[in-house]
């Protein structure tokens, strides 16, 4: 290795790194910084009287150069994801095949569990930025204000992460699975204004406070989405088999349970085939807008939540 090419500074370092890397998932870039920063500080920190310079040319050979490192995290990234990847649906070329493949996609699940978790998840993260920005701004002009803002922005990278750590698992968008490093032994106001420089930081606090519109949104599409067209399969399989039956009356169809309650509709005898197929088709219907949306979601995390690797 030639180490006349190798970079002086960590900085440099990590500029050249992120140039190595261009084009590879963001998550993964900042996953790659985070490991390099991490590794070339504490070298470092243990080698105390060396410059930047000096250790990062004696860790060349056992770490590597900023294009070497690229490369390694390139191949494992292609062998974890191969690791890691939920059984593929079998491709299918016609129309009906795609339409009810959707039962056998894990993607769908994930999607579905997501948008049925986001509610609680929705309400947690925007009650811990509503009460984290008032508490922070009312304490600003005490003490105790300082270190108060510092906790939470710390516990935003922290729900960031979890977050992140929630969307790869359930909608398989590649996340980071490290968090931005921050090197030891900065005061207070340096951490504050690293903090407040960082795009991320406000991009995560919107991201957040859009989790609990959306959060109701999903689960309320999930839910009625699922009960709709399960009612509409169950009602005539239900009458079908003696469980309920259908009353003849001016008010059209009755349902009635064992305990004899009705639930009126509009659908006669003779509509039941119908409502049976409407349902099904409702039901995967529901199951592909699950999974679109569930790609979409993806997409808005990894934007918001992720740092650009362009610096």
């Amino acid at each position: 290795m030639n180490t006349n090419t190798l970079p002086t500074t960590i900085h440099e370092y990590l500029e050249q790194l992120r140039t190595a890397l261009r084009g590879a998932d963001p998550a993964m870039i900042q996953d790659a910084v985070y490991d390099a920063e991490e590794y070339l500080r504490s070298e470092l920190a243990e080698q105390a009287g060396k410059s930047e310079a000096d250790v990062i040319a004696s860790v060349a050979g056992s770490y590597g150069a900023p294009e070497e490192v690229a490369e390694i995290y390139r191949d494992t990234e292609v062998t974890v994801n191969r690791a890691l990847r939920a059984p593929a649906a079998p491709k299918r070329s016609s129309f009906l095949g795609k339409f009810f493949g959707v039962l056998v996609d894990p993607r769908t699940y994930g999607a579905l569990f997501y948008m049925l978790l986001s509610l609680a998840t929705g309400i947690v993260y925007f009650t811990v930025v509503t009460t984290g920005v008032s508490l922070s701004l009312g304490l600003m002009i005490l003490i105790i204000g300082i270190p108060l803002l510092v906790l939470f922005l710390g516990l935003i990278r922290v729900l960031s992460l979890v977050e992140g750590r929630i969307v790869e698992v359930l909608l398989g968008e590649r996340m980071p699975r490290r968090p931005l490093y921050t090197q030891k032994g900065k005061g207070w106001l340096e951490r504050i204004k690293e903090m407040f420089t960082d795009g991320r930081t406000w991009t995560a606090m919107l991201y957040f406070l859009l989790m609990l519109p959306l959060g109701i949104a999903y689960f309320t599409i999930a839910l009625v989405g699922l009960i709709v067209p399960l009612t509409f399969i169950a009602a005539p399989i239900a009458v079908w088999t003696g469980i309920g039956n259908v009353q003849g009356d001016v008010d059209g169809w009755v349902f009635l349970g064992d305990a004899g309650n009705g639930i009126t509709t509009d659908v006669q005898m003779w509509q039941l085939p119908l409502l049976l197929v409407t349902g099904f088709l409702l039901f995967f219907a529901t199951l592909h807008l699950v999974r679109g949306i569930g790609k979409l979601h993806g997409l808005l995390a990894k934007h918001l939540l992720v740092r650009n690797p362009v610096v």
